[in-house]
This record gives C-alpha cells, sequence and structure tokens, in this order.
C-alpha cells in the first residue's frame, strides 16, 4: 500500500500469501478484495493487515477454468463477483456470484452459494459495479473478445443476460474504469492503449484513444478530483 503522493509504503499482507494477484478493490471503507489467479482463489484484508481472509478456493488444474482474475464487491447487497477467464482465445470464461461472508459449517473450498451468472464468455477479465450494471473487459477472439461489456446484474437466483458490447477492437482488453457521471467507461489493454468509450445514454459517442504507452497496461483506476 502506497500514499498517492508515493509515500508511505507497507506491504499489507505476508511476501508468499499471492501468487499472482490480479484485479484489487475496496469495499470503500476498511477492506480489499482481490483475485489470485495462479492461486485459483479471492481473497480480502482489512487495510491495516489483518484478517487475511480466502473467500473462494479452487483446485488448479490445467484448463485454466479454475484461475480467478477480476473482483467486484457489493457490500450494501453483500455480495462478490469474480470472474475465471477459462483458456486463452478459449470461449471458456464464467462470471460468478456469492455471498461476501462464507455460509456457516462451509469453507472457501466447498461453499454452496456460488452462482454462475454467465458462461461461455470469450475471455472476461476485469469486473466494476455500477448502479444496477455489471460491466466487463474481454481479451478473448473477436467478435464478442477484446470487448467492453455490460449487462444488468440478475436478482438472486436469476442468471445473466446476454451482454451488451459497448466497444471492440482492443488489443487485448484488461483494466477498466467507470465514469458513470461523465458517461465514459475508460479501458486499458497490453498493446499499450488507454481509451475512453462513451456510454450509449451519455453525450457523444465512439471511442477514443487517450494514450499509447507503447507498452502493455493492465490495470486502471478513477480518482475523483
Amino acid at each position: 500500500m502506497v500514499s498517492l503522493d508515493g509515500g508511505h509504503t507497507r506491504d499489507v499482507v505476508p511476501a508468499g500469501s499471492i501468487v499472482t494477484g490480479k484485479q484489487v478493490v475496496s469495499d470503500g471503507a476498511t477492506t480489499l478484495y482481490w483475485a489470485d489467479r495462479e492461486g485459483c482463489r479471492v481473497s480480502r484484508v482489512r487495510v491495516d493487515g489483518t484478517g487475511l481472509t480466502d473467500l473462494v478456493v479452487n483446485s488448479p488444474d490445467s484448463t485454466g477454468r479454475q484461475e480467478c482474475v477480476g473482483v467486484a464487491v457489493d457490500p450494501t447487497a453483500g455480495y462478490l463477483y469474480w470472474t475465471q477467464k477459462g483458456p486463452a482465445k478459449g470461449g471458456q470464461g464464467r462470471i460468478f456470484r456469492a455471498g461476501l461472508k462464507i455460509p456457516a459449517g462451509a469453507t472457501a473450498a466447498d461453499r454452496q452459494d456460488v452462482e454462475v451468472l454467465w458462461e461461455n464468455l470469450p475471455e472476461p477479465i476485469d469486473l466494476e459495479i455500477r448502479g444496477d450494471w455489471l460491466y466487463w473487459t474481454d481479451r478473448g477472439a473477436p467478435p464478442d473478445g477484446n470487448t467492453l461489456n455490460r449487462a444488468p446484474i440478475p436478482n438472486s437466483g436469476g442468471r445473466g443476460t446476454a451482454p451488451e458490447i459497448l466497444a471492440d477492437g482492443f488489443h487485448e482488453a484488461i483494466g477498466l474504469a467507470v465514469d458513470d457521471e461523465a458517461g465514459l467507461v475508460y479501458v486499458s489493454d497490453l498493446g499499450g492503449r488507454i481509451s475512453a468509450v462513451a456510454l450509449p445514454e451519455g453525450q457523444g459517442g465512439g471511442t477514443r484513444v487517450l494514450a499509447d504507452l507503447g507498452e502493455p497496461v493492465s490495470g486502471i483506476a478513477g480518482i475523483k478530483d
């Protein structure tokens, strides 16, 4: 963890606690959540370093279907969302949901409250919740891959509807940051670009490249000034 001025750097979790850490998000208060790709798990910890807990633990295999990548939390409704991207360009990606609390008598490896909301996606990566919508990037094969997507969040026990593709043509889309007040979504990709995508209900339209950094860009986050 580091402050925005670059100071006060410190480790939040001990070395070796994470295999391949990917997207990290906050509940807006005291807790950080992240996906661990090769670790095949989703975990959380308080910002003071206490309470390190695995919420989801999958058994690793050779298919890539157990690897967790993107994560989002809805503290108000009490839900955790995450992606399991599947093999590269494999069309086996899934998006899951479970409670933020592991049910009594269960463990992170055998909990029964896990819902599969979407499946057979190209390769879903990062997630973000805004209002009643779930947004995600997908780095799989075109036409449905290398896209920015969104869909309404289904009710408990429901399945997700077909996603709306907001933009395509990215070079391995990874990170996203939604600014719904401005009607924009920012997307980073491994081609080195940061792009701004106008939401259909916003002003203007289309996709424009804000920066081409010439080297891979993964995660991205927005900070309100």
